[in-house]
């Protein structure tokens, strides 16, 4: 059963970002949106959490570009109807709200 794992908030403001890598299996994959996208700033250690496990990694590009951050070749950038479909092709979806 695979489950997407949906981040919006900056990983330097709490600890869902970790707790979710703890949780994540191999079948999962992560859609970071909204300030979750700061993960992606090169040298800090959500970016090198993240580039240490090379998840399925999702990121919204409109989020990605408000921002200003350049998403590495490791990670996909998506528009909303490939969320929706990101959405449907998993068993479950858990944003962590």
């Amino acid at each position: 059963m695979s489950t997407l794992h949906v981040l919006s908030h900056s990983p330097f403001g709490d600890d869902r970002l970790t707790s979710c890598l703890r949780l994540i299996g191999t079948d999962d994959a992560l859609l970071l949106s909204g300030d979750a996208v700061y993960a992606l700033q090169p040298g800090s250690a959500p970016f090198n959490a993240l580039d240490a496990r090379r998840l399925n990694l999702f990121v919204l590009d409109e989020d990605a570009r408000a921002r200003a951050i350049i998403v590495p070749d490791w990670a996909k950038t998506i528009d909303y109807p490939a969320f929706v479909e990101l959405s449907i092709n998993h068993d479950k979806v858990n944003s962590w709200l």
